[in-house]
């Protein structure tokens, strides 16, 4: 299960309960397929791309969360509540699948091979504010 610092309010409330985001069924016809992911607002849409043994994360947000969804490639993703002792917990995510991150939670992505992802997060990804909401942690 997933754990953050506050109750669910608001536009938390739509939060997924866990890491891995189970998706909406897809929409099929001759033209093709429409895969759902994410209905709410957001402020940032990012493809990233991540090599081999790359390891991305390593951080908690204070008030940042993101969705991320995996186009090719696998991953390791560690997560735990910020500041937990504890040992994290550890997904494999791969192509086809969705993780959620809420602020307060410490993680890191372990690329397993080349992967292509996408990031929508809450805040705008200009370097200097991603900076400043974040706290880095030492996980992988």
């Amino acid at each position: 299960m997933l754990v953050t610092k506050s109750k669910k309010q608001g536009a938390e409330s739509v939060w997924p309960a866990s890491a891995l985001v189970p998706l909406e069924a897809n929409f099929t016809d001759k033209r093709g397929v429409i895969q759902p992911l994410v209905e709410t607002l957001f402020r940032s849409a990012m493809v990233i791309y991540s090599k081999q043994g790359a390891v991305r994360g390593n951080h908690s947000h204070g008030t940042d969360w993101h969705y991320c969804y995996m186009l090719s490639g696998s991953m390791e993703y560690y997560y735990r509540p910020s500041g937990d002792p504890k040992s994290p917990e550890v997904l494999i995510v791969k192509a086809g699948q969705m993780i959620f991150t809420p602020p307060g939670v410490d993680h890191a992505m372990k690329f397993l091979e080349d992967t292509v992802w996408l990031t929508l997060s809450r805040n705008p990804r200009n370097q200097r504010d991603y900076e400043a909401d974040l706290t880095r942690i030492q996980m992988v």
